[in-house]
């Protein structure tokens, strides 16, 4: 199989009912404060994972936690992941600070995240 590796699953994002208690749970959870703290996102560094809050939890279907596998080039992994069977959720998008963000969902209805950091 040709194609771009992965650098592995690095971000995990929740969707959250209550952003303001779900970041005191994951905050006690992960025992550190949140290096992000927006009222449309509060996220996490721990163990060299980043672990995201996004307010909207049991809307659009979103009620499981998504992980995000890096990507060197979400265009081309969007291709291969595509041709491959998957097919695009929400396609790539700009969340701030270059990063690009999309998901996938394989032939059974999982969904997959990528992420690109530019």
């Amino acid at each position: 199989m040709t194609g771009s590796s992965t650098q592995g699953i690095k971000t995990v994002l929740h969707p959250v009912s209550d952003l303001a208690t779900a970041k005191e749970v994951y905050a006690a959870l992960l025992g550190v404060p949140p290096s992000t703290d927006e009222s449309y996102y509060v996220g996490f560094e721990a163990g060299g994972q980043h672990i995201g809050l996004v307010p909207g939890g049991g809307q659009q279907g979103r009620t499981a936690p998504v992980a995000y596998w890096h990507v060197p080039d979400i265009e081309a992994k969007l291709a291969e992941v595509t041709a491959a069977g998957a097919a695009v959720k929400e396609p790539a998008h700009d969340v701030g600070g270059g990063r690009l963000v999309a998901t996938v969902t394989d032939p059974d209805g999982n969904v997959l995240g990528l992420l690109q950091d530019r």
